[in-house]
């Protein structure tokens, strides 16, 4: 038998330490993982440097934006990278006219497109959470018109779609249980779920366990290790609080008849620091969510209810956001304003891998992550 030089044992762990992060930028070349572009700050860098940074500086391969903001389109032109354009929400009524709705397409797809990749027109934001029932009563035709818009401009790889909360089911505990909240699910939800199956558009939801958690089942929301949650209906077994609220999404769209319909995560994050009053909301736990959201997406492992189903999933947000009304709210973002990260959740290129602590951290071209001791100062959650 041949011997190992004395040497082996060093060699070992660098050769698993690089077949991990091989494994790891293999994986994430897989699937889709955006983020959430939020512009309610007065400090931010023009948005040809934010395109500029996410092409070359990240693997993020797509973008959602709360507006058809302009300088953000022709900034994103020739990147590759996909953007979701936004109807503000007072706009829906309006547009649920035909007439409206080819204007805005006009105005605000058809000079950037197809030099700038849109992909998605997402209709208002959280209207069922709104409670008003002229936006509820619109959003549908609104939807219906703007894809008839894009149909008679000839621009067929658009998909027209609409964000909503968790806040559309009336049940999701356990997830079989899933259901939308009585009076929409067949009233509004079913013929929106027919007009996605038609047009072979995705159904937008924003599930946030940061939002659903307890101190109980922090670890459960966190991905980290705990005792799960078990569905006695379906005899799943649920180790994070992601799959389960998407599940319950899926059970909910089942049970109208539309499980087939593709999903698309269009929100969901973690804030980095909040008030007094919050003590799970820190760097850690932040890292701890969308680092793990983002290896669980890329896995391609789908959710109990629906393996292998993968999911383009957009975190929330890109940016520190700094007239955000709340402190936690302003502390959602990747990065500063300065395009230094708050924290890395593995979408950087070029990284030069750095322990800390024991912890796995990074550093990247344009410097070390900032305050990255993750010393679990304390922080908080709205």
């Amino acid at each position: 038998m041949a011997k190992f030089p004395k040497s082996q044992p060093r060699l070992v762990p660098l050769l698993l330490l690089l077949l991990f992060l091989f494994s790891l930028r293999h994986s994430s070349a897989a699937y889709s993982i955006g983020v959430n572009y939020g512009t309610v700050a007065n400090n931010l860098p023009p948005p040809s440097q934010v395109a500029n940074f996410l092409k070359t500086q990240t693997t993020i391969d797509r973008v959602k934006i709360f507006d058809a903001n302009p300088d953000i389109l022709k900034a994103f032109a020739n990147t590759n990278i996909s953007l979701t354009v936004t109807v503000g929400n007072g706009d829906i009524p309006a547009l649920s006219k035909l007439p409206a709705a080819q204007s805005w397409v006009a105005n605000n797809i058809l000079p950037f497109h197809p030099q700038t990749k849109i992909n998605i027109i997402a209709v208002g934001n959280e209207i069922l959470a709104t409670a008003d029932k002229s936006l509820i009563a619109h959003l549908l035709p609104a939807m219906k018109a703007l894809k008839s818009a894009l149909d008679l401009a000839k621009v067929t790889d658009i998909h027209v779609s609409s964000p909503h909360s968790l806040g559309i089911l009336s049940s999701s505990e356990p997830p079989s249980s899933g259901r939308f909240r009585r009076g929409y699910d067949k009233l509004i939800f079913a013929p929106i779920l027919d007009f996605h199956r038609q047009t072979k558009s995705p159904f937008l939801v924003n599930p946030y366990p940061f939002f659903g958690f307890t101190p109980r089942t922090l670890n459960y929301a966190l991905f980290k290790p705990n005792g799960g949650f078990f569905d006695n209906v379906t005899g799943l077994n649920y180790t994070n609080m992601f799959d389960a609220q998407l599940d319950a999404v899926y059970s909910a769209m089942k049970k109208v008849g539309y499980g087939d319909v593709d999903i698309v995560v269009a929100e969901t994050g973690w804030p980095s620091v909040g008030d007094p009053t919050q003590p799970d909301v820190n760097l850690a736990n932040a890292l701890s969510y969308n680092g793990n959201l983002v290896k669980h997406v890329n896995s391609g492992k789908g959710t109990p209810l629906m393996p292998n189903r993968t999911f383009p999933t957009y975190i929330f947000a890109l940016f520190n956001e700094n007239l955000k009304p709340t402190i936690s709210e302003q502390n959602y973002g990747l990065f500063k304003p300065d395009l230094t990260s708050v924290y890395d959740v593995g979408i950087l290129r070029n990284k030069q891998v750095v322990f800390r602590g024991g912890i796995l951290l990074h550093q990247h071209q344009h410097g070390a992550c900032p305050n990255q001791t993750l010393a679990m100062r304390r922080s908080k959650r709205t």
